[in-house]
């Protein structure tokens, strides 16, 4: 499974990546934007157990974001269930020196477009800390609808920041 964008694709795991998921995750500038159960620092332990992860996932809803066909980055769903079967969470992270390209943006657009078209779910949500405007800014230019704002609602690194609700829904003829 390959999704293409213009100067990257969407693809599948392998297990050599690991050895840049170690790399690009232990990124304080990375971590800084992700919940606190992204570890920190990445070791390469976690970097094999999270591969080891997504080979067996299915169906296949988390992605490398690989640029020259190396990992950059990494854009995924959160299935959820109970009365939120119909509605995953987004989430998404690229490597520092990969900011800034419009990768991102166009990850998400084909992300969204995938899960739409081959899972059954109404929505697509995406929360995004209050200090992360480059996150809001992707999500709106990938056609997301700023919902709402959760105030006070994350702690993160000492501080408590309000979160930022993004939903793009289903839309049907």
């Amino acid at each position: 499974m390959e999704l293409k964008g213009t100067n990257f694709s969407l693809r599948e795991w392998r297990a050599d990546d690991a050895e840049l998921l170690q790399k690009h995750a232990d990124n304080p500038n990375v971590y800084a934007f992700l919940m606190d159960r992204f570890p920190h620092p990445y070791t390469m332990d976690d970097a094999v157990s999270w591969v080891n992860i997504m080979l067996r996932q299915k169906p296949v809803v988390t992605f490398v974001i690989a640029v020259e066909d190396r990992l950059a980055g990494v854009i995924g769903l959160e299935l959820r269930d109970d009365i939120y079967s119909k509605a995953p969470l987004l989430g998404y992270w690229l490597g520092e020196e990969f900011w800034g390209r419009g990768i991102a943006t166009e990850a998400v657009k084909l992300i969204t477009n995938y899960a739409f078209s081959t899972l059954d779910i109404a929505r697509i949500q995406a929360g995004v800390l209050s200090r992360n405007p480059r996150s809001m800014r992707v999500l709106e230019k990938a056609g997301y609808t700023k919902e709402g704002v959760l105030k006070d609602n994350i702690f993160k690194d000492g501080l408590v920041l309000d979160e930022w609700v993004y939903g793009m829904v289903r839309i049907t003829v």
